[in-house]
């Protein structure tokens, strides 16, 4: 008699439970990330790698050149978006089927790049100088191919920094008391629609706004020739009047908070007296408008106080956010509160493309696997942007992943066609072939004859 979970010759397992269950093993024909055929589609609309390819720079030699830049870098960037986060996953990935597919060309008839080409792929090639400015600059790229299948009228713009936590002796990975890890401290650029614009590996100990000029001067010049109303909203750690006058020079409305000081609670004094009679029963807010001038700034501007009275609370909330928008206090206020969205983006990229695991002993090479999170993030994103079906409209990057993404595949291969049978459990044919068709909707009108 077999053993109970051994295998056979053949290679097929049988189980305890039911005699008649056998398992077998088909690394080759068999995938668990069925659904990312939908997001190779989608580069294919946008032609997102086509991009790339004209802005990286191949610094392979000799014989070394069994996949094109394009296919590893696809292999990088869909391996992320799939949940896969380790160059070490390549051992196996480089025989999935539908990666093969994904990465193209060799791959798709003998199999996709291994552990040691990715690595030497990420950690060489892309860590050259002029490819990780490259890289930075991609994101943006793809996000101007996306406007100009669907152009904004307005963009706004939040900045914010996080943490991602190190275990090791690696470079640049310092102690930060405020999250209390070694860590590096990352500065990211979003927009309104959930894209990452751009960020920045920084050093664990310094300031939230430290580099920002890099970041944001990028950014803000990518915009500069288009006819948007543009908006900039951001914590107080930015409260910087080199940042105030950058915005203010390329016609940026700014809402920016400020921490509390005695010149600016004296400002509002009349608003910090307790109201006279019974506590409310829900919140009570204030606003109040003044003008304000820090030692630092060359002229006064112009500053929201909002006051807050909660029935359970005995002392009131207050907060400043410094401003030039001409609307009204608790329009400013509210506006200013969305910049939370900011947070949410960056903690759906820690959950989806886990962005935060940097393992690599050197800076550049660390920065390089940031930027390529980035491009698995944003094409998530895009598919999200595509005017999805009603039941995925909503859907987080998370949930695509676990609905969409990992679909089980079956590969049957004929001499002219290759089929891949989906499972339909957590999506049905339908609604993948209507998601299909809102990705088509995002091709450009045929040019005029």
């Amino acid at each position: 008699m077999d053993h109970l979970e051994g295998a056979k010759k053949t290679g097929d397992v049988r189980l305890g439970f039911d005699r008649r269950v056998r398992l077998e093993f088909h690394c080759s024909k068999i995938s668990s990330d069925g659904g990312l055929p939908l997001f190779r589609e989608l580069d294919e609309v946008l032609g997102l790698h086509e991009i790339a390819g004209g802005f990286l720079r191949d610094t392979r030699t000799g014989h070394n050149r069994l996949h094109s830049l394009a296919g590893l870098l696809r292999q990088s960037v869909f391996g992320r978006l799939a949940g896969y986060d380790d160059v070490n996953d390549a051992d196996r990935l480089s025989l999935d089927p539908v990666m093969r597919q994904v990465v193209g060309g060799r791959a798709v008839d003998a199999k996709a790049a291994s552990p040691s080409q990715m690595g030497r792929f990420e950690t060489e090639v892309l860590a050259k100088t002029d490819n990780r400015a490259a890289l930075s600059d991609l994101s943006g790229q793809w996000i101007d191919r996306f406007h100009g299948r669907r152009p904004p009228k307005w963009i706004t713009l939040d900045m914010d920094s996080s943490v991602s936590p190190t275990h090791g002796d690696q470079e640049g990975t310092t102690w930060n008391g405020h999250f209390g890890c070694m860590c590096y401290h990352p500065l990211f650029v979003f927009n309104q629609f959930r894209h990452l614009e751009r960020c920045a590996l920084c050093p664990g100990n310094v300031h939230s706004a430290d580099g920002w000029e890099a970041v944001l001067k990028s950014v803000i010049a990518r915009y500069a020739d288009r006819h948007l109303i543009q908006f900039f909203r951001e914590d107080a750690a930015f409260a910087i009047p080199e940042l105030h006058k950058t915005l203010e020079a390329e016609s940026y409305f700014y809402s920016i908070r400020l921490r509390a000081n005695r010149v600016l609670q004296g400002k509002i004094a009349h608003l910090l007296k307790r109201p006279v009679g019974r506590p409310p029963k829900g919140v009570k807010r204030i606003y109040g408008d003044v003008q304000y001038q820090a030692a630092s700034w060359d002229k006064p501007s112009r500053v929201i106080a909002k006051v807050e009275w909660h029935p359970s609370e005995l002392f009131l909330r207050v907060g400043f956010v410094v401003t030039n928008l001409p609307m009204e206090p608790d329009w400013i206020i509210r506006f200013y509160n969305q910049r939370g969205t900011a947070e949410q983006h960056i903690k759906e990229g820690k959950q989806a493309i886990n962005w935060t695991r940097l393992s690599c002993k050197g800076m550049a090479q660390n920065e390089v696997r940031r930027q390529i999170h980035a491009l698995a993030y944003n094409l998530g994103v895009f598919l999200q942007g595509a005017k999805l079906p009603e039941a995925v409209a909503d859907c987080s990057l998370t949930s695509l992943q676990t609905r969409l993404i990992k679909t089980g595949a079956r590969v049957v291969r004929h001499a002219r066609a290759i089929t891949f049978q989906l499972a339909e459990v957590a999506v049905s044919g339908d609604l993948f072939t209507r998601i299909l068709a809102a990705i088509h909707r995002l091709r450009s009108p045929p040019v005029p004859g």
